[in-house]
């Protein structure tokens, strides 16, 4: 019996979920604190996590609009 595939639609709307949620919070951390300054020491980890967001929303649209 052959696997079906990951639904392309559900790729591409979990993928720009992850853009969407990567600007989100940078949005909501540079109004909340005040700093938009990514390389300040105190706001490294909150823009590690934003740039992972990033990279694999990004990841994943290329991905899933490839497999045409």
């Amino acid at each position: 019996m052959a696997e079906t595939a990951f639904p392309r639609k559900a790729k591409l709307f979990i993928s720009l979920l992850l853009i969407v949620a990567a600007f989100a919070m940078y949005w909501g951390w540079g109004l909340m604190y005040g700093t938009w300054n990514i390389v300040a020491r105190e706001s490294m980890g909150v823009y590690a996590i934003v740039i992972t967001l990033l990279a694999f929303g990004i990841l994943g649209l290329l991905l899933s609009l490839k497999q045409k």
